[in-house]
């Protein structure tokens, strides 16, 4: 372990005295189940909180409407979001996203009875549509060895969970593989898209890696451009002509003020086809909009919820904002639904029923 990981425990462990908590408070104390009238089911509303730990070491707060300072999943849960999402790296500079960062937010997401997404980057740090670059520890792995090392790090990370009594109703292989994952072996389009049999067979190591651990968790493979059509169908038919593994279709949306309208609908018409296409659930794994056009992401929220409802025989899970929580131009990101006070905006609105 990294010295800057060490340090990170040291700001969970510094956290959890600020906070008063006692060894049943404890990731590591096996905590209880919620009571059964706080477990959510159905249309999942949430919010990727990978930031959280990492704002509140540099001493960001959050407060509700009223100016009364809360903890921030407690917060979103007020707002009316019942899941939390939450990404992993594997061996992450600083620590942040590590395993023990993913346990430390899980568990705090679990005590308040939310629902829990792990999104596995398999990177040491952003994986995207332009950046899917393997761990520095598995560089030099052959392909073979590079699926055993995926297989461990997926079963070794909700293993933890699992060991924590934390059920994972979804679990992320990859995150935005538009073109695949763990370039180059994995990139999907590599040598006149020769590659795609090693992206399907990452995807299924993936697959069958966290069905290990949780037999009952959905599977989602992930990209961006939801209302990219081709992409999906590309993507998908080459996971499908390979024998790759999934139980969702993942998708992200980022319009702007004057655009969410045709990409909420093209959205739409894209979820329907993949339900159609491959017979699989969709979940919309991140959205967002600049902060301070509040008013039309309220808008571009409200209608994209009620769209995702009104998919025939739910076959559309949910909708996840991607950190909503970031404010006050935290590490450049302006897509938060924060003000620069630290109160939620009207945004997030559209998530309360």
């Amino acid at each position: 372990m990294k010295h800057s990981n060490n340090y990170l425990l040291l700001i969970v462990m510094v956290l959890f005295m600020l906070a008063g908590c006692s060894d049943h408070n404890r990731p590591d104390a096996e905590p209880e189940q919620p009571p059964t009238d706080e477990m959510e089911t159905g249309f999942a509303k949430g919010a990727d909180v990978g930031w959280l730990t990492e704002m509140e070491a540099a001493g960001r707060k959050f407060y509700n409407s009223n100016g009364q300072e809360m903890d921030c999943i407690e917060l979103l849960k007020d707002l009316g979001m019942n899941s939390i999402r939450l990404r992993v790296w594997v061996d992450p500079e600083e620590g942040w996203n590590n395993a023990e960062d993913v346990l430390f937010k899980a568990w705090r997401a679990h005590k308040l009875g939310m629902r829990l997404m792990i999104d596995f980057h398999y990177s040491d740090t952003w994986a995207d549509p332009g950046n899917q670059t393997k761990p520095a520890a598995w560089a030099n792995l052959s392909f073979e060895e590079l699926k055993t090392a995926m297989a461990h790090h997926t079963t070794e990370v909700l293993t933890k969970l699992k060991n924590s009594n934390i059920d994972v109703e979804w679990v992320q292989i990859g995150n935005e593989t538009a073109d695949g994952l763990l370039w180059e072996d994995g990139r999907a389009s590599g040598n006149n898209n020769a590659n795609m049999p090693n992206y399907a067979a990452l995807i299924t190591t993936g697959y069958e890696a966290a069905k290990s651990v949780y037999p009952d968790t959905k599977v989602i493979v992930h990209l961006d451009r939801g209302d990219n059509n081709s992409l999906y169908r590309w993507n998908f038919d080459g996971l499908k002509n390979n024998g790759g593994k999934w139980d969702v279709i993942g998708m992200s949306l980022y319009p702007e003020p004057g655009t969410w309208q045709q990409m909420n609908n093209s959205c739409l018409s894209n979820i329907q086809d993949m339900i159609s296409r491959y017979g699989t659930e969709v979940m919309i794994c991140e959205v967002g909009m600049s902060w301070d056009q509040a008013s039309a992401c309220k808008s571009f929220l409200t209608d994209l919820i009620e769209k995702a409802r009104s998919v025939a025989d739910e076959k559309c899970l949910g909708v996840f904002y991607w950190e909503p929580e970031a404010y006050g131009n935290w590490k450049g990101y302006t897509k938060g639904a924060f003000d620069d006070s630290g109160r939620p905006t009207i945004a997030l609105d559209a998530f309360f029923d």
